[in-house]
């Protein structure tokens, strides 16, 4: 049995923490493979992999360290947020099905209550309710909002009291398919046309189906268009950059680079050569690798 899990934590600056965190995953006997801060998010993202123990122990500990470290009250930075350990994904890889760990997510979500005290909202496959399907719906408002959002009824949280943790929020977790997170830096310090971009691309306002996009400005680099492929074998990696960098130029920018945060599928990573390249005869099962495996 493999389980990944890709936590968000809200804090790209301060490496004392983001090492503390990264102690927590390997101290639990879970798998750390890769984790990177950003700056101008004040977010970091950590991937890690092991066996539904392994996990468990792992993200109790670490969210614990994130709630002791991370304060949200004076916590700034472009990317939204609505806890100090943000959205909390397990995604199922081998030997284990998507209900096992809906179950494993829901005895998970009651820990993190009871042992630290942090409200718990469900999301994606997890979701108990349908509006809470949608990790944008649960985090809108962000956690300057969280408070008041708590107290209509259609906001309780799975588990906790309708309140927010003080300092660390709530914990969005929830178990969905393997995600790639694709970043995209524009020549341009205008954050409207980021924004006018994301807009065009993302799902919900009838651009490309499984993307969600968001326009931001890092400083002292320009304007970005962060995105979130939710379903690369639907939409992948060629797709989205060709259709930002189209719609970049028809207002007058250009894609001045991409970025991966976490790590990626290798199928991922083919897919999209095999399009640049506009081979007739691609498919996966021409990989080398894939073949040898």
């Amino acid at each position: 049995m493999i389980i990944e899990t890709v936590p968000n934590f809200s804090e790209g600056q301060n490496q004392e923490t983001l090492e503390a965190i990264s102690a927590s995953f390997t101290g639990a006997g879970a798998r750390l493979l890769d984790y990177s801060g950003d700056v101008d998010h004040n977010r970091s993202v950590f991937t890690a992999a092991g066996t539904d123990a392994q996990i468990e122990a792992a993200l109790l500990a670490a969210i614990e360290t994130a709630r002791d470290r991370i304060d949200l009250r004076t916590h700034q930075g472009e990317h939204p947020r609505v806890g100090a350990a943000d959205v909390v994904p397990l995604i199922p890889i081998d030997g284990v099905t998507v209900s096992e760990c809906v179950t494993l997510a829901r005895k998970i979500g009651g820990r993190i209550w009871s042992e630290l005290g942090i409200p718990v909202y469900l999301y994606e496959s997890a979701a108990t309710r349908p509006h809470c399907k949608n990790l944008a719906d649960v985090r809108k408002g962000g956690f300057e909002g969280l408070a008041g959002k708590m107290q209509d009824p259609m906001w309780k949280p799975d588990f906790g009291d309708c309140r927010p943790h003080p300092s660390a929020g709530v914990v969005v977790l929830g178990v969905r398919k393997p995600l790639i997170a694709y970043n995209f830096l524009l020549d341009t310090e205008d954050i409207g046309v980021a924004r006018k971009i994301s807009g065009k691309i993302r799902e919900r306002d009838g651009g490309l189906p499984c993307v969600k996009a968001l326009g931001m400005m890092l400083k002292g680099k320009g304007a970005q268009v962060s995105v979130n492929l939710t379903d690369y074998e639907v939409t992948g990696l060629y797709e989205v950059y060709t259709a930002v960098a189209l719609e970049a130029a028809a207002l007058g920018a250009r894609v001045v680079s991409s970025e991966l945060i976490g790590l990626v599928p290798e199928r991922a990573l083919a897919d999209a050569a095999g399009k640049f390249l506009k081979m007739e005869n691609y498919s996966f099962d021409k990989v080398l690798e894939k073949r040898l495996s």
